[in-house]
């Protein structure tokens, strides 16, 4: 049963207790991320969740580590664009244990000179092995291209200049902006016990004083295109198209539509690409959304000597899924998406990151009928109506990466598109 409880400075807790299990997931989502930053501070917030792990107060590295470990727990991080994320996986006895490592570590980081120039280094291998990787680094070139010259546009890991040039001092004052209570959230699921965790949450994090919400600049999509020669074996192209934001009542529209053009081996673009043509190993359409805005990205990897036809081909397909999608399709892609969200929630991982999420974005975990009640809601005239639109649409932003001299320009693809 899901729970939820905030404290009187505005920290959140939500929790969901799963009698069946001996183990517990547990997080604290700060929601601050990459599009938090200045231009002078991209990459900071995933330097600082690098720095969380190197010390604190009461800890060293070693300690933070093994303290999880000794027990056979697991402890990491992650940042996105909108938030960061301290959580670990632990058994029913060692919770305590672990919210306290979580608080530690997000609290107290000591930003000792030695360990931050030894995480530099980790973190410009990072961006080193990224850069080495091209299906990697054409999607980061296709989100510089859509929102150029934007929070939202920039590298969450940021570029070897910025975090070659980052101070103890930057590290505080970022961490004194946002991280505060009405930005955190924190969540567990699996063997916890809500009124424990309130307690002990309240011990840790309850002296903090609530500040305002941090602002963010607003997303603009721009489309165009960054072409980029280089010998490789194929060529990496991405396509990209604004889409819905997570408040979006088309989101699950998106959702769909994306998944009928590249969900799978039976979607639209891997049939034709793949089994009709052999042009690909690889194809893949998603819609990913943010809080403001969203991207429906297309991706395949092809030869030199095909990439023009994919390209064609590619818009050919998206175009005629706004005259002839079928209700099998779209019913398929309902079918698939109700049973992924139900099979990934059945983790305490899966559920205490699902509850972070919907709280930060609605203040709110709906019931899992609800949710499901909106996929089944996604009919095929909305489909068809929404591919109608995206294919009539301005806009396009394009990456390719290899020998891509023969690709079309991103403006020759969007007139195939959209005639």
């Amino acid at each position: 049963m899901i729970r939820i409880e905030t404290l009187p400075n505005g920290l959140r807790i939500a929790t969901d207790a799963m009698s069946s299990l001996e183990t517990a997931a547990i997080g604290l989502w700060v929601n601050v991320g990459a599009r938090h930053e200045t231009q002078d501070q991209n990459g900071i917030a995933h330097f600082l969740e690098h720095m969380a792990f190197k010390g604190t107060a009461r800890r060293s590295a070693l300690q933070i580590a093994s303290e999880i470990e000794d027990v056979g727990g697991y402890l990491n991080a992650y940042t996105s664009n909108e938030s960061t994320a301290y959580y670990a996986r632990v058994l029913k006895a060692d919770v305590p244990l672990a919210l306290d490592v979580i608080a530690d570590i997000t609290l107290n980081p000591a930003f000792e000179t030695r360990e931050i120039e030894i995480e530099r280094g980790v973190i410009l291998q990072e961006i080193g092995q990224m850069l080495d990787t091209p299906d990697d680094v054409v999607f980061e070139w296709l989100q510089e291209t859509a929102f150029p010259s934007q929070p939202l546009g920039r590298s969450i890991l940021g570029t070897s200049e910025r975090v070659g040039a980052f101070d103890a001092n930057d590290l505080k004052r970022f961490v004194g902006a946002h991280y505060h209570p009405g930005q955190m959230i924190l969540s567990a699921a699996g063997a916890v016990d809500h009124d424990a965790i309130v307690a002990q949450a309240k011990a840790l994090f309850g002296h903090l004083e609530a500040r305002p919400v941090s602002p963010f600049e607003p997303a603009k999509f721009s489309g165009g295109e960054r072409r980029e020669i280089e010998d490789l074996e194929q060529v990496h192209l991405a396509f990209a198209f604004e889409a819905e934001s997570w408040h979006s009542k088309d989101l699950h529209v998106a959702q769909t539509w994306a998944g009928a053009m590249g969900g799978g081996m039976s979607s639209r673009l891997f049939q034709k690409l793949r089994e009709e043509h052999g042009m690909c190993y690889t194809v893949d359409a998603q819609a990913g959304a943010h809080e403001d805005t969203g991207l429906i990205t297309v991706y395949a990897g092809t030869s030199a000597e095909q990439v023009g036809d994919l390209a064609r081909y590619t818009m050919d397909e998206l175009k005629r899924s706004a005259e002839d999608l079928t209700e099998a399709e779209v019913a398929r892609i309902r079918a698939q998406r109700r049973a992924g969200l139900l099979m990934g929630l059945e983790g305490p991982w899966a559920r205490t990151q699902h509850m972070a999420r919907m709280l930060a974005l609605y203040g709110k975990v709906p019931q899992m009928g609800e949710m499901v009640a909106e996929i089944d809601a996604v009919t095929l005239d909305r489909v068809k109506t929404y591919a109608g639109n995206l294919a009539m649409g301005g806009k396009m932003a394009m990456a390719v990466y290899g020998q891509a001299e023969a690709t079309p320009s991103v403006e020759e693809l969007r007139e195939r598109l959209a005639h």
